[in-house]
């Protein structure tokens, strides 16, 4: 990159609204269209200069146009394009690191609404570009055009990258460290059903499968278990049948989501607990990257097992470069993205699934057994969303509630939003960076009603 500078009055957003902290994403087409995809491929190439850079979409129906308009700028810009085709953002990770691209992009909205889409873009060795890294130059540069064609334009190739992917993922978990255990899939009608049939047929496991047909229409509605009303079909299948865990993706499969035994969802903070656990048993002393929203059971378990807790701003450019410069061997967020030095520091939603089952295969012990006693020392309100109408909304709202407990005397960790420690109990409040909500998180040292009850008090507070 040379020395391009950003205007000191910059505000990112303001020039192509779909840019956000750390992607690209807006509704398609008014928003995001081929036109900016072609823009964006050739600010990217004129930003990062590489020679040679992969690119993937997800099942959203506009994947394969907007894939062509970047590839194009791309190749305007002398930049030589591998199609990797319909795949999930941990392949285009994967394959940007392992066959040693100068860069990546994967064409998703994630759990956006079904008519957006956007761009998730890295570098070489897969690492992130972030509003700090790259993406207001690649913003402006998109906006501002001008850009000169290249002498000799870049060729467009396809790679099939699925058998390096699988073979990769059965490296860091073994078939035979697996028992035979009975597990539901739940694919949402995502991208991650066409990589789990590729990937299941290696390992022991009993598998009922769920939506695994891929549907950029989202006829069950848009895969993302975070959101309490989409987790009724999975719930409806572990309820009429019994199995060991059940496990749901979202729909580039960059996350999973976990239920128990006897269907219980388990939220994403509980999973970074018995994950933490898990790798520090093996390899004792290690970094463990963690996001500021739920805190105390992560530092508790870190700690005990002689880890280093390293807390970190939530979203996936933030923890990646954290870990990295840590050299930390995990990361997790409650969001459910979980992150592995293994997997060049980047996010995975089929390794948590390999190493859940692992865990409960060599543990002796059910899902739900593993996560109880630290639901009970530590029971947490999951994320409670607030719609806002634009970020200053939203930030009205942050001061608010902060000069509300400063008044009380507290001081405030402005990690990431405004996070508040009563001793016996903590919040931290957060604005979303990809979507217009407030995010709240609320835990409790052992004390349910009174998690519940400050959950109330500061939801009243927020609408008030």
């Amino acid at each position: 990159m040379d020395d391009f500078k950003v205007p000191a009055d910059f505000k990112t957003g303001s020039l192509i609204k779909a840019f956000k902290e750390y992607d690209v994403r807006g509704s398609v087409p008014d928003i995001l269209n081929t036109d900016n995809a072609y823009r964006i491929g050739r600010a990217y190439a004129n930003t990062i200069r590489p020679k040679t850079v992969c690119i993937g979409h997800d099942i959203r129906l506009s994947g394969p146009e907007l894939l062509d308009a970047f590839a194009r700028g791309l190749n305007d810009e002398g930049v030589d394009v591998v199609d990797l085709g319909l795949i999930g953002t941990e392949m285009v990770y994967f394959a940007t690191a392992f066959y040693g691209y100068d860069g990546g992009v994967m064409i998703t909205a994630s759990h956006n609404p079904k008519n957006d889409n956007g761009f998730k873009m890295v570098r070489s060795e897969s690492r992130p570009i972030s509003a700090d890294t790259g993406l207001n130059e690649i913003e402006i540069r998109a906006h501002e055009g001008g850009f000169q064609d290249a002498e000799i334009k870049g060729n467009r190739t396809k790679r099939d990258v699925y058998n390096d992917f699988i073979q990769h993922l059965l490296r860091i978990v073994l078939p035979t460290e697996l028992k035979p255990l009975k597990v539901l899939c739940d694919a949402g009608n995502g991208a991650s059903g066409v990589a789990l049939e590729k990937l299941l047929p290696h390992l022991p496991l009993q598998v009922t499968r769920r939506l695994f047909e891929p549907d950029g229409n989202f006829p069950n509605g848009v895969p993302n278990p975070i959101e309490e009303d989409r987790r009724q079909g999975t719930l409806k299948a572990l309820a009429d049948d019994k199995h060991d865990f059940g496990v749901a993706w979202d729909g580039d499969y960059d996350r999973c989501f976990f239920y128990d035994e006897f269907g219980n969802f388990i939220e994403g903070y509980y999973i970074v607990g018995i994950l933490a656990q898990a790798i520090l048993r093996d390899k004792p002393g290690e970094a463990i990257v963690y996001d500021p929203r739920l805190i105390w059971n992560t530092i508790e378990i870190v700690e005990g097992l002689g880890g280093i807790p390293v807390q970190c701003k939530s979203g996936h450019a933030f923890i990646k470069e954290k870990m990295r410069s840590v050299n930390a061997i995990y990361g997790g967020e409650m969001s459910a993205h979980h992150y592995f030095k293994q997997h060049w520091y980047c996010d995975s939603g089929m390794i948590p699934f390999l190493l859940i089952a692992k865990l409960v295969s060599q543990s002796g012990k059910t899902l739900g057994e593993l996560v109880t006693e630290m639901i009970g020392r530590y029971p947490c309100s999951g994320e409670k969303n607030t719609s806002v109408a634009n970020p200053d909304e939203a930030k009205k709202i942050l001061a608010k509630v902060k000069a509300h407990f400063e008044a009380l005397g507290l001081v405030p960790d402005l990690t990431d939003g405004i996070s508040f420690d009563f001793g016996d109990w903590r919040f931290n409040l957060r604005a979303s960076n990809t979507e217009g909500k407030v995010r709240l998180n609320v835990e409790t040292r052992g004390n349910r009603m009174l998690m519940e009850e400050k959950r109330d008090e500061i939801l009243r507070l927020i609408l008030a």
